[in-house]
């Protein structure tokens, strides 16, 4: 069971930071290009996150993953990531409307500097911060659905990351026959996960806010 914690940890933790990867990249540039150029981008932009938002993403995660057939690491990253880019798009969208009023903007605009340009130069050093809390929390959100889709018996069958390992207490019955190791294990480490994810997530939010700066 030690041994299966370690491999499984480093498996979950990889999903979730692969996803969070995928999704970091694939919102920031949705999130960006409609919030700068607006438009009937924005338009269909704003219309399938607010939408998408109030469908329950494990119903969708589920769905896919049941269609899916012979569902591996890369794969399982993927059905994830096709719900968790809704939010750090909604993000990403919601402060580059507030970026591109400014005046340095403004006047980088009236340079001649082109979109891209402004873009690449001006928003996206001020949106660092936010991108990278918005990575912590979707790394944080990735294991957790990674987990309940496995603990669901939807996740890769011949890797044991914590949810199969989960997936395997539920289906041999660990909790009826007393084997309490089964499932302390995992939950041990998901809770020292999150309590890292958390922490790394609170130094982010303290460099994304001045406010939270000049009160530390």
């Amino acid at each position: 069971m030690f041994l299966r914690i370690l491999h499984g940890g480093r498996i979950s933790l990889f999903v979730g930071l692969l996803t969070a990867l995928l999704t970091a990249i694939f919102g920031t540039l949705i999130g960006i290009s409609a919030g700068y150029f607006g438009g009937w981008l924005d338009a269909v932009v704003r219309l399938v996150v607010d939408v998408g938002l109030t469908i329950p993403s494990l119903l969708i995660m589920v769905l896919i993953a049941i269609a899916v057939q012979g569902i591996d690491l890369w794969m399982m990253a993927l059905v994830i990531s096709s719900t968790s880019w809704l939010w750090p798009t909604r993000t990403i969208r919601s402060q580059v409307l507030t970026l591109k009023e400014r005046a340095y903007v403004e006047v980088a605009r009236l340079s001649g500097m082109r979109g891209i340009e402004i873009i690449l130069k001006e928003l996206v050093p001020n949106l660092l911060p936010f991108i990278i809390a918005s990575l912590v929390t979707t790394t944080a959100s990735a294991i957790l659905a990674s987990i309940g889709l496995e603990a669901l018996g939807l996740g890769p069958p011949d890797d044991p990351t914590l949810g199969m390992t989960i997936h395997r207490v539920i289906t041999y019955g660990g909790v009826i026959i007393w084997s309490w190791w089964w499932l302390l294990a995992p939950t041990i480490l998901i809770t020292l996960v999150f309590i890292a994810l958390y922490l790394i997530n609170l130094g982010t939010d303290e460099l994304a806010n001045p406010t939270l700066r000049r009160t530390a």
